[in-house]
């Protein structure tokens, strides 16, 4: 199986055109005020219009009303919504859009009883627990990954090209999650960490064919 890459928190077009051009599946917008990877309309705008065919654009939101997330996608296209916060699984569905939950992991957590909670869910992507919100960068600690989820696992949190053909290896994940891993500084990306993001990916799917 091929595993899908996501790059979350694009800022740039040029980082975008890298992302494309390495072989994304998939490319995430955060609208989160807080976080330096932060989006205006019309710099989302710019940025979800440069995506081609086939790339799913996916739009990050925090504990954000509904209103200002209905305001966001009257004007911005987006094919994915994902949601780091505490939102529940109805207002999650209530935008009539797929979307993925996040589950902060953290010692404790039961991952199958949060993935039956939200049953709506297109998929849950697992990142690391820390203050605020995204995983800064950490990892956590995989074993705590039960061997099947009702949803498919998108995997996230301190993965970089160094660590990822490990974490696919051993997690067996749909998809892996990076931001941080590929940029040369927050919200600024690196077009040959993205390159070897991706290389690693292939070489880990490589080693699963029999």
């Amino acid at each position: 199986m091929r595993t899908r890459i996501k790059i979350c928190g694009l800022t740039r077009e040029q980082d975008v055109d890298a992302a494309i051009a390495a072989g994304v599946d998939a490319v995430g917008f955060v609208f989160y005020p807080p976080s330096p990877r932060f989006l205006a309309l019309d710099q989302a705008l710019a940025l979800v219009s440069h995506v081609p065919p086939f790339v799913s654009k996916v739009a990050l939101f925090v504990n954000e009303g509904k209103s200002a997330v209905e305001a966001i996608l009257s004007k911005i296209p987006v094919d994915m919504l994902q949601f780091h916060g505490e939102e529940d699984d109805q207002y999650c569905a209530s935008f009539d859009k797929p979307f993925l939950k996040v589950a902060r992991v953290k010692s404790g957590i039961d991952l199958l009883e949060f993935a039956r909670s939200y049953p709506s869910a297109a998929g849950l992507l697992l990142d690391s627990h820390v203050e605020g919100y995204g995983g800064e960068g950490k990892m956590f600690d995989w074993s705590v990954i039960p061997s099947k989820l009702p949803l498919p696992m998108i995997l996230s949190g301190g993965l970089h090209s160094g660590n990822v053909s490990v974490a696919i290896g051993k997690t067996k994940p749909w998809a892996v999650d990076v931001s941080s891993g590929v940029e040369s500084s927050k919200g600024i990306k690196d077009a040959a960490k993205i390159a070897d993001f991706i290389a690693a990916v292939k070489h880990a799917d490589s080693l699963s064919i029999p």
